[in-house]
């Protein structure tokens, strides 16, 4: 069997159907677990380095201060420089502990950088909008699936908690191999939050409906490959798409030619002449295509005004 086949099957048995609160059913795919460890990974090397960054600069605007402590030379001032130092050490490590996976999982995109890099993101297993209680609550949760099960078998060897230490220790790694044990892969915190973690889509350039080369028109081919970014096809939506559907199944030059005059007008474009049609059903095509990939992660744009 050849390797290509066995990662589609194990892709294929990945597949889910979200449906949304609207009623519409759209396709996803379940994060893999391999995915899910080396986003983890990946987030905790940059975690790690943004922390030595920091306490190396505090170092240099204390340095002075620390080495007269070791010295003993330290003043009032100087010890309570210290203190404020120490102090502010910890908060940086608790807010960037927690702060990190929040406010990059409360961002537009719902993942962390490990996770974009991986291809990863979170979103409500119920269709709706990922919800700011959703993030917090799967991210306190991480210290009882991975910070206090490491610690616990840390401990536990050397004998000091007695049987209480082993018996901590099997309790944390249960919720440690959680998501090895269910079908979805979910983290004890994804089951609390009502949240998982599926594959990001990627953004495929949807070739025209009837977009193919031909001779040209005018100053440019019809078929011409247009790449539209995700600024310009942020500006419309659905209310938008629903009318330049009806304009393509018409199929009339004049109302052709007048959107696509619109349509290049409001994102900057220079119209030309010649290739409306194609413009508009590549333009409809990857709208639809973001709309729809938006839609997933709860965010809905109704129109261009919302």
């Amino acid at each position: 069997m050849k390797a290509g086949t066995t990662i589609d099957r194990r892709s294929h048995r990945r597949e889910r159907s979200l449906t949304t609160p609207e009623g519409l059913r759209l396709p996803i795919v379940v994060g893999s677990i391999s995915a899910r460890i080396a986003a983890l990974i990946l987030d905790f090397v940059i975690l790690i380095l943004g922390l030595i960054v920091i306490y190396t600069l505090l170092y240099a605007i204390g340095g002075g201060v620390f080495e007269q402590a070791l010295q003993g030379d330290a003043d009032g001032g100087s010890l309570a420089a210290i203190e404020f130092l120490q102090i502010l050490a910890i908060l940086v490590f608790f807010v960037a502990r927690y702060g990190y996976f929040l406010f990059f999982e409360l961002g537009p995109r719902g993942a962390t950088p490990g996770k974009r890099l991986s291809g990863l993101r979170i979103a409500a297993r119920d269709g709706g909008r990922l919800t700011a209680e959703a993030v917090v609550a799967r991210n306190l949760i991480r210290d009882i699936e991975l910070f206090l099960p490491f610690a616990f078998l840390m401990i536990a060897p050397s004998g000091d908690m007695g049987a209480a230490g082993v018996a901590g220790a099997v309790w944390f790694l249960v919720f440690m191999a959680f998501p090895f044990f269910n079908r979805d892969s979910l983290r004890a915190g994804d089951v609390i939050a009502g949240t998982w973690v599926v594959e990001a889509p990627q953004t495929m350039l949807a070739d025209a409906m009837s977009a193919t080369p031909s001779d040209e028109i005018g100053d440019r081919p019809i078929g011409t490959h247009y790449e539209f970014s995700n600024k310009e096809l942020s500006i419309y939506g659905e209310h938008e798409l629903q009318t330049l559907e009806r304009v393509l199944r018409d199929d009339r030059q004049e109302s052709l030619q007048s959107v696509h005059e619109a349509i290049c007008r409001k994102i900057g474009w220079d119209p030309g002449s010649g290739d409306e049609r194609a413009f508009l059903e590549t333009f409809y095509a990857q709208l639809r295509t973001k709309l729809e990939n938006d839609m997933r992660f709860g965010k809905r744009k109704r129109d261009k005004h919302s």
